[in-house]
């Protein structure tokens, strides 16, 4: 081949080289602008949910959406419905959003066992406090590290102290237990000596 007809099946080429350039530019700007229109409509609603307005979402919502939703039901006492989105978004693949409803759910069951506590329901308290002290163990798993979810942790276990179970080995009867001296809830720590 000679430089004459290299240059002539170059020029043949061109067009259609241009137009790929061209049909890929245009995949990549629909592509962008179909994400910047989904991360648009997901502030929107994470925006209202903050804002305390009770919006569903969508089934394949990101985890951003589903945090938001769970954070709104939990802040309302609602946590059967925030099971569901919590342990997708605990299944999913952001470990932050996983550490950060477990805490959330963790924060929840506390609150709510420091207002029942208050009115005297104590099963229903112990129930409360051991959710909590679950949820924030299994975001400790998460993130070890993490000092909030550790100090939320240590309030849960001192209002609701575990206790070894003493196991009777084979047929031999327990031994005969003391009578309990302290309750399983000895005071709430409200801070001062």
């Amino acid at each position: 081949m000679t430089g004459s007809s290299i240059a002539r099946h170059l020029r043949a080429l061109l067009p259609g080289a241009l137009w790929t350039a061209f049909a890929v530019a245009l995949g990549v700007t629909v592509a962008g602008a179909a994400m910047l229109l989904r991360r648009s409509a997901d502030n929107r609603t994470i925006a209202a949910l903050a804002e305390g307005r009770d919006v569903a979402v969508a089934d394949d919502a990101t985890e951003a959406v589903l945090f938001a939703r769970a954070h709104y039901l939990l802040a309302r006492d609602r946590f059967d419905e925030a099971r569901t989105l919590t342990e997708r978004i605990v299944l999913g693949r952001s470990r932050g959003f996983a550490f950060a409803v477990l805490y959330d759910k963790g924060n929840a069951h506390l609150r709510r066992a420091l207002l029942i506590v208050d009115a005297h329901r104590y099963d229903e308290t112990i129930a409360e406090v051991n959710l909590a002290k679950e949820h924030y163990l299994r975001a400790l798993r998460i993130d070890p590290g993490d000092w909030n979810a550790k100090v939320n942790l240590d309030i849960a276990m001192r209002l609701v102290r575990d206790f070894p179970d003493g196991e009777a080995e084979g047929d031999e009867e327990p031994p005969a237990q003391p009578d309990r001296l302290w309750t399983d809830l000895p005071g709430l720590p409200r801070g001062g000596p």
